[in-house]
Parts: C-alpha cells; sequence; structure tokens
C-alpha cells in the first residue's frame, strides 16, 4: 500500500486541528485550514471516508449554503480497525485449522 500523499496528511492535520467536542469542520474549512483546492480537497475527503479515516458526525447549517453540509471528524482507531464490521473476516477467522 502507497503512503498517505500530502494533500490527504493536510487534511487529516487540519480536521485533527479543529475538531473540538462542540464543533468539527466541513470540507470547506479543512481546505481552507490546509490550503488546497477545494476539488482536490472533494475528491480526497470521499477517498478518506471509504477508507474509514474521516467520518460524518453530523450536519450544520452554513451562510454560503442552502443545504445542511457535513461536520468531518477522524475516527477513531478501533472503528478503523474493521474488527467485526467485515463478515467475511470473521467468517474465515471462526473456521478451525486442519485436523491431523
Amino acid at each position: 500500500m502507497r503512503p498517505p500523499g500530502e494533500i490527504r496528511q493536510a487534511l487529516l492535520d487540519a480536521a485533527l486541528a479543529l475538531t473540538t467536542p462542540e464543533r468539527s469542520p466541513t470540507l470547506l474549512e479543512m481546505a481552507t485550514k490546509a490550503q488546497v483546492g477545494f476539488t482536490a480537497a472533494r475528491d480526497t475527503v470521499r477517498n478518506m471516508r471509504r477508507a474509514n479515516v474521516l467520518g460524518i458526525v453530523r450536519e450544520r447549517r452554513v451562510p454560503y449554503r442552502n443545504r445542511p453540509v457535513s461536520e468531518y471528524a477522524p475516527c477513531r482507531p478501533e472503528e478503523r480497525s474493521g474488527g467485526e464490521a467485515c463478515p467475511l473476516r470473521a467468517a474465515v477467522s471462526s473456521w478451525c485449522g486442519p485436523v491431523v
């Protein structure tokens, strides 16, 4: 697996810096803090959500958009591990070894 790119690391650092218990950053706030373009940030955040690095915490109304926007926060390590969330992994790990 390739190491995380510069944009991904910058967005993760921005999410960690801007996340508080009461409020989490939106995509635009993370892109501004990380100083990356909006399109690159949008695509990278989509990939980070798919990889369970970032998660949507809640939605918030903002003045620059009619619809609520999502707030993102870094996932905890136990949420990222996959654990029992993968049924195939659970099924394969439940098989017993060969009986000799």
